[in-house]
């Protein structure tokens, strides 16, 4: 499930990124979610090493 928001969250923002390349606040979310997607998947790998 949360896969598929992260899924849904990249490509809105991806889509918006292109219609308006001058958003700061985009890019800035993009970030912050691309962030959240590499700590899932640390989260996820020190569990299955546990």
């Amino acid at each position: 499930m949360l896969m598929q928001k992260i899924a849904f969250l990249r490509k809105k923002i991806n889509e918006l990124i292109v219609t308006n390349r001058s958003s700061e606040e985009l890019q800035d979310l993009s970030r912050e979610l691309d962030k959240l997607i590499i700590e899932y998947y640390s989260n996820k790998k020190n569990t299955a090493l546990h």
